[in-house]
């Protein structure tokens, strides 16, 4: 075999192997701070690796997946509705959702927050603004299905309220606000019969009887294990400055239809409107939308009001991303919304399910939609 020729000063690994070992000169003793060196580095990368591991106490939301209301979830239609006329609606009612990197279920990292903090897409909050201290993860889990299922319920009561289907509503009291001008008086599991000689058949029944009075105290009937019972209370304002009775309340409705929503690992309140919005178009001929991609989110009550939820601005974001060209925004969150609309996207502020379903035929019928109220920074 041909070698090339050794560079003066040095030795040729070839000739190296073939030389005797006892020519070869000896290799110099190691330095034993270059190994300390080496070991050092080594730790501080697996420390850094481990650290980045650990639980942070932030939470981070992203865009989530958008669910049309009109569609189906896999297999399963969203909305199913039996024992009256339903009409199948084409277009889009998209409910909007984020994700949740952080809490109980899933704790974040020093790496996800890293991540968080360069993408102007995501929002990162301490732990204790989203779960109280001491949350476990099945709570969180079981919290969200009670909210989602109450969301419902409310959902098919405000549609049907809308259309003036009647149904039935029964009003229990599940406890008292700390104070309460109640205390003493209405008890835990007593059920709402009547307001100053008025049939109580909904929130809205109280609340316009206890404006319309002024803070005067209100003849308030119950039904108390199968007794009624008359109670006299002098309601107080609350923070915003509404008369209350300071009574926590729960729902129960008699519905004269079967409405099934159907829709898997998806929990929370925030989907109320979007699910009204959708059991109206399906109880009504032709379509809401005329075909068109509607987006939106916030909580419904059985009266019809739109209430404030979380991440909207990652909910729009998901919405343009998923194709939608109007987005209905509770007026409570436009504070939220300014600053961070999507390009593409107009933002509807809707306080009642009537100010929504009035946004969507708006839109469907191919008025003007410029004329629609948004959200400003007046």
């Amino acid at each position: 075999m041909l070698t090339s020729p050794s560079p003066e000063g040095s030795l040729d690994p070839r000739q190296v192997h073939d030389a005797d070992p006892s020519s070869v000169p000896p290799a110099p003793p190691r330095d034993s701070r270059f190994m300390v060196m080496v070991i050092s580095g080594l730790l501080a990368v697996g420390l850094g690796v481990g650290a980045a591991a650990l639980p942070v106490p932030y939470v981070i939301e992203s865009a989530g997946p958008t669910f049309n209301t009109l569609g189906k979830d896999g297999d399963k239609p969203v909305i199913t509705i039996s024992g009256r006329e339903s009409f199948p609606a084409s277009g889009n009612l998209d409910l909007t959702t984020v994700v949740m990197t952080g809490g109980p279920k899933s704790p974040a990292t020093i790496f996800d927050v890293f991540r968080a903090w360069v993408d102007p897409s995501k929002a990162i909050y301490p732990e204790e603004l989203i779960y109280p201290k001491g949350t476990t993860a099945e709570q969180t889990v079981q919290q969200g299905e009670i909210a989602m299922e109450t969301s419902q319920e409310n959902a098919v009561a405000a549609a049907l309220r809308e259309l003036d289907i009647p149904f039935e509503q029964r009003l229990t009291v599940a406890g008292l606000s700390d104070p309460s001008p109640s205390t003493g008086k209405i008890q835990e599991g007593d059920r709402l019969i009547s307001i100053n000689g008025k049939t109580i058949t909904s929130m809205g029944v109280i609340q316009a009887e206890l404006a319309a009075a002024a803070g005067a105290p209100a003849a308030v009937v119950v039904d108390r294990k199968g007794t009624q019972v008359t109670e006299t209370v002098t309601p107080t304002k609350n923070d915003a400055g509404r008369y209350v009775l300071g009574v926590l309340l729960a729902s129960d409705f008699t519905f004269p239809f079967d409405v099934r929503i159907s829709l898997d690992n998806v929990g929370g309140p925030s989907a109320g409107m979007m699910f009204a919005l959708g059991i109206v178009d399906n109880l009504t001929p032709g379509d809401l939308t005329g075909g068109k991609h509607v987006a939106g989110t916030g909580t419904i009550t059985a009266d019809g009001a739109v209430g404030p939820i979380g991440g909207i601005a990652q909910k729009m974001i998901g919405a343009r991303g998923h194709g939608a060209t109007m987005f209905l925004a509770p007026a409570a969150n436009c504070a939220d919304v300014v600053g961070h609309v999507p390009d593409g996207l107009q933002v509807v502020k809707v306080e009642t399910l009537a100010d929504a379903t009035s946004a969507v035929e708006r839109l469907a019928s191919g008025q003007d939609t410029a004329g629609l109220p948004t959200c400003t920074n007046n």
